[in-house]
């Protein structure tokens, strides 16, 4: 399998653990990472923020194509540092998702922090999809240099979920 990191800096490698966490759902149901281990690879998406222009358009993208991901035995996770009220408000404006989307909010960025996303000059995070395997390994990193600059394309996405599946 070729793992690989795609621009972008974080502490973390392909190859590690990734770090455990437990965050509130947007209906309030907390979700563990380790609820998937030895059942599902994740995608996690972190995004800057709630209600701007690109985030708009990436996470409405995975509802599109949940099928795909559900395929490939693969839980999609949205991570954003804001309030569970604030995300239902805009996932309402967006029409809503098929999947979880984690309020990072208290104590405040916690996750993002521990992912190496958050900048505290901003007071918010970075872009990033980590995809983790069904053994809690991170095989695929991708963060965009910049913040206005699009996610991954789905195209590489899928690719690094198929190869989890040789």
């Amino acid at each position: 399998m070729s793992d690989k990191v795609i621009q972008g800096e974080t502490k973390l490698q392909v190859g590690d653990e990734a770090p455990e966490f437990v965050l509130p759902a947007q209906d309030g149901k907390k979700i563990r990472l380790s609820d998937y281990r030895g059942e599902k690879s994740v995608m996690l998406a972190f995004y800057p923020q709630d209600f701007t222009p690109v985030c708009s358009h990436q996470l409405p993208s995975y509802s599109k194509q949940i099928d795909k991901f559900e395929k490939l035995n693969t839980q999609v996770l949205a991570i954003g540092i804001a309030s569970i009220p604030v995300h239902n408000a805009w996932i309402e404006s967006l029409g809503g998702l098929n999947y979880p989307l984690l309020a990072d909010w208290v104590p405040y960025a916690e996750v993002s922090k521990k992912y190496d996303v958050f900048i505290p000059s901003l007071g918010f995070g970075k872009r990033a999809i980590f995809i983790i395997d069904k053994e809690g390994i991170i095989r695929y990193i991708d963060i965009p240099y910049e913040l206005n600059e699009g996610p991954p394309t789905e195209k590489d996405i899928f690719e690094a979920l198929e190869e989890l599946q040789n």
